[in-house]
């Protein structure tokens, strides 16, 4: 009987100091968890913000400084603007002269650790020059896959510099991440591999790194600001140059008014259809699937 007792004491005294243990394991855990600081990034434009947060995930708080809707080209940071960029521990850009406003604030703000994901990338000259360009770089290395891989590794180079330890993790998320861009790529390749056609006309000059990786020719209805206005004379030079290249769509794009697109297809008898920069920011932003409808854009014009 004594045992017996003895046995219920003991278990009535394990059972509690268990369930504690256990209890305060996981609260250990969730109170590590929430003591690991979120790296606080910034990044200039939509494409760079799907990169980051795909290799940082939850270690990082990313959010863009460009407000949705505005064209990141064209963009100048207000008071607050710079407050919210000067609290941040991490900023990405792309380079290539995309970003105007980022000399002033590298030198205001040496502290805040400014990511270019343009480095190693052999950039090409502008095919068209406007009187606000801040270089005379073309700045859409994102719109090839190829060149979009150079960027994710260097945002994860990014991540790994502020956050030595965890370099493991950003790398494999890189990899990860790049693979899909392999894949991107192959189906680009491959699908418009069959086209008997080369040519086609963008509204702004944003795809000559696309064109250029698959051997395609691109014409542009403005330059890179997609904010100007065509002149009348170039109105009709891109007419002749669909007409003579038996061309049956015009290119616009999501953030400007199609008006001048299709007084060109009108022209030549044919249709206008969108080809997304993947500029600016809308509730469908998702860089893989623009550049998918993209594909599916482009096959319409070349594979007729």
């Amino acid at each position: 009987m004594n045992d017996t007792r003895a046995a219920i004491l003991a278990i009535s005294i394990v059972i509690p100091l268990t369930a504690f243990t256990l209890w305060f394991s996981d609260q250990s855990k969730i109170t590590s968890l929430a003591d690991e600081k979120q790296i606080k990034t910034l990044v200039s434009f939509y494409p760079l913000y799907e990169f980051t947060k795909e290799i940082g995930k939850e270690r990082i708080d990313v959010s863009i400084i460009v407000p949705t809707g505005m064209e990141p080209h064209d963009w100048e940071p207000r008071i607050q603007d710079l407050q919210k960029m000067q609290d941040a521990d991490m900023i990405m850009i792309n380079g290539a002269g995309f970003e105007g406003w980022v000399d002033d604030f590298v030198t205001n703000n040496p502290n805040v650790l400014v990511v270019d994901t343009s480095e190693g990338i052999e950039l090409m000259e502008r095919s068209k020059i406007y009187e606000h360009a801040e270089s005379n770089k073309d700045p859409h290395i994102w719109l090839n896959p190829i060149l979009a891989k150079k960027q994710v590794q260097n945002i994860a180079n990014g991540l790994m510099k502020l956050d030595p330890e965890h370099t493991q993790y950003y790398q494999e998320n890189a990899n990860t991440y790049n693979t899909k861009l392999d894949l991107l790529d192959n189906k680009i390749r491959t699908e418009l591999s069959d086209c008997s056609k080369k040519d086609f006309i963008a509204f702004h000059d944003a795809f000559s790194y696309f064109a250029k990786e698959y051997d395609l020719n691109q014409y542009t209805i403005v330059g890179v600001d997609a904010n100007a206005e065509p002149t009348a004379t170039t109105l009709q030079e891109i007419i002749q140059k669909a007409q003579s290249l038996n061309l049956n769509i015009i290119f616009t794009e999501e953030a400007v008014n199609p008006r001048v697109s299709e007084v060109i297809a009108d022209e030549i008898g044919g249709k206008v259809s969108v080809l997304s920069p993947i500029e600016v920011v809308d509730k469908n932003s998702d860089y893989m699937r623009k550049m998918e409808q993209n594909l599916l854009s482009l096959k319409e014009e070349l594979c007729p």
